[in-house]
């Protein structure tokens, strides 16, 4: 999970101040030893749907859906293995 509730609840609040640690695009491993993946999460309260697109998918808004946060946030999230820095 990118956010804790500790971090929602924060983030609600109107004091979560390092929002920019976990929200926007973040190079992680995906699995011990495995090649980089990025984590994504967004504000996007109002979306319908939320997708990733980029040349590593070729641009397919279809391949890469973001996940809304049960908590009713407003946050989408999600991890798209295999795309590191550098990916457009």
């Amino acid at each position: 999970m990118l956010l804790t509730e500790q971090d929602i609840y924060h983030f609600r609040e109107g004091t979560y101040f390092r929002a920019y640690e976990k929200l926007g695009a973040h190079a992680v491993r995906t699995t011990e030893g495995a090649p980089y993946g990025t984590r994504f999460a967004v504000w996007a309260p109002n979306a319908a749907a939320v997708t990733v697109v980029g040349d590593f998918n070729g641009w397919d808004t279809r391949r890469h859906p973001l996940r809304a946060r049960a908590d009713s946030s407003g946050i989408w999230e999600g991890t798209v293995a295999g795309v590191g820095p550098g990916a457009l």
